[in-house]
């Protein structure tokens, strides 16, 4: 990797001035983040080697089994969190309520909650398809000096000042916003630095891939049934191309580069949709905003959605801005 190019350290200190909190303190966050993905990106690279892959035999708060390297790179987040003083709070989607982190002073005096995914396509783990971390950052709204409440999480998306994913691919990459533009940044394993390799990524307007479990197509809405049929059309380009992972991290990445669509609407048995709307949605609706892309659950942007509940479900389409929008207008004539 070229010795010119920035590092992620410094690309943070250089444009800290941008964000309008410039405390210093969402620098450190960010840091903390980095180091800490660079820990479990180290874990993900041994699976096989040791016993890290598998169940480890218990269930999380949706109910899902989770992987070793679940409760790994949660513990991990968690401790570096912590311990580097920046935070008042933290969510997890493997915890079953958020984490009160008092200062090191003893007076509640951190101004940053962080919601996290802490390995997200979790269940790819065991044959060696990509993962990833998907993180968000907010301002507390309740007093400093008193403990985190529950409304310091309960956000909507339009609220955040930071959000992000890790993607343990091929390469690994760190991609995140705070509100102007998005940036990406490979890890150099030999050195373990990041170093920016994508300045200013944006989605194209339209994209010829759309990602989807087509496995659960008759449990779909009426629109979305529609759309899918017209994506597999024959007329100007179509057909798109479709290509689906099921690991969100790894399809988003995908999609924002080449142009595309991701798609994940509510069903007979996902009444409420299936991704959560703190750890997964909002993240991504805000990296796709800042993307030139958008987010909606077919007809509600995303991150104008009230959460009610941490581990609340939404319906979750994302993606190129025509794409999305021609999808909303399928919705809209064909509805449920």
């Amino acid at each position: 990797m070229s010795a010119q190019k920035q590092t992620l350290g410094e690309f943070i200190i250089e444009n800290q001035h941008a964000f309008k909190y410039s405390s210093g303190e969402l620098s450190s966050l960010l840091n903390s983040i980095r180091l800490a993905a660079k820990v479990v990106n180290h874990e993900v690279n041994k699976a096989g080697l040791v016993d890290i892959i598998g169940a480890a035999g218990d269930t999380n708060i949706q109910g899902e089994d989770q992987q070793k390297l679940d409760v790994y790179a949660n513990d991990k987040f968690i401790q570096t969190l912590t311990r580097r003083n920046i935070v008042c709070g933290i969510a997890s989607e493997e915890e079953d309520s958020f984490v009160a982190i008092n200062s090191i002073d003893e007076k509640n005096q951190n101004n940053y909650v962080v919601l996290i995914d802490p390995l997200d396509g979790s269940s790819n783990i065991d044959v060696n398809v990509s993962v990833g971390t998907i993180f968000s950052i907010y301002r507390r709204v309740t007093p400093v000096g008193k403990p985190v409440q529950i409304e310091d999480f309960l956000q909507k998306g339009s609220e955040q000042v930071a959000a992000g994913y890790v993607v343990y691919g091929t390469s690994t990459m760190l991609v995140y916003t705070t509100g102007n533009g998005v940036n990406g940044f490979t890890l150099n394993p030999a050195i373990g630095t990041f170093y920016l390799s994508h300045p200013n990524m944006t989605f194209p307007k339209n994209g010829t891939m759309y990602s989807v479990n087509e496995g659960n197509y008759m449990d779909f809405p009426l629109g979305v049934k529609k759309y899918i049929k017209h994506c597999q059309g024959e007329e100007g380009d179509r057909p798109y191309t479709s290509r689906y992972i099921g690991s969100l991290v790894s399809d988003f990445h995908r999609n924002m580069i080449k142009g595309g669509i991701y798609m994940y609407p509510k069903g007979s048995r996902n009444p409420n949709g299936k991704l959560r709307l703190l750890y997964e949605c909002n993240p991504m609706a805000f990296l796709a905003e800042q993307a030139n892309g958008k987010s909606s659950d077919g007809y509600t942007r995303t991150m104008d959605v009230q959460p009610t509940e941490l581990h609340q479900r939404v319906p979750f389409i994302c993606g190129s801005t025509n794409m999305v929008e021609e999808l909303e207008e399928f919705m809209i004539k064909y509805g449920e």
